[in-house]
C-alpha cells in the first residue's frame, strides 16, 4: 500500500506566484495609502519607508551574497507590509488595494521595454567606445 503523496509542484508553484502577486499588489497599495490624507502620520511614514525599500534597487544585504542576500527581501518587505496594513484604517486599505489592482492591471508595452533597453545598450556601447579611444 502506498503512503501519502507529496503535493504537486505545480500547486506549490501556483501558490507561491499568487503570494508574490499579493505582495506586489500590497507594495503598490501601501504607496497609495501613504498618499491618502485619511492615513495616520505614523502609518504614512512607515508605508513610505516600506514601499521605498521594496521598490529600491539598493538592499540592506546585497543580493549577490548567497542566501542572506534574498533573506532581507523575503523577510523585511512582508513583515513591513504586515505592520503597515495593521496600522491602516480599513477603508483606506480597501481603496488603496483597489487603486493598486487597477494600476497593475494596465497593459505593459513590450515594444517600449525593448526600445528602452536598446537605448541603454547603445549608450553603454558609445561610452565604452569613447573610453577605449581615450
Amino acid at each position: 500500500m502506498a503512503g501519502p503523496t507529496a503535493p504537486a509542484p505545480a500547486g506549490w508553484l501556483a501558490r507561491t506566484r499568487a503570494w508574490a502577486r499579493g505582495i506586489q499588489r500590497d507594495v503598490v497599495a501601501v504607496y497609495y495609502a501613504a498618499r491618502d490624507p485619511r492615513t495616520p502620520w505614523a502609518a504614512r511614514w512607515l508605508a513610505l519607508l516600506v514601499a521605498a525599500y521594496a521598490l529600491s534597487p539598493i538592499d540592506l544585504i546585497p543580493d549577490f551574497i548567497p542566501v542572506l542576500g534574498y533573506l532581507d527581501d523575503l523577510l523585511l518587505v512582508p513583515l513591513g507590509l504586515l505592520l503597515v496594513i495593521r496600522l491602516l484604517p480599513p477603508a483606506v486599505l480597501v481603496d488603496a488595494r483597489r487603486q493598486a489592482a487597477l494600476r497593475l492591471a494596465r497593459p505593459r508595452s513590450r515594444a517600449a521595454a525593448v526600445v528602452i533597453v536598446g537605448l541603454w545598450l547603445a549608450a553603454c556601447a558609445a561610452g565604452l567606445g569613447w573610453w577605449l579611444r581615450a
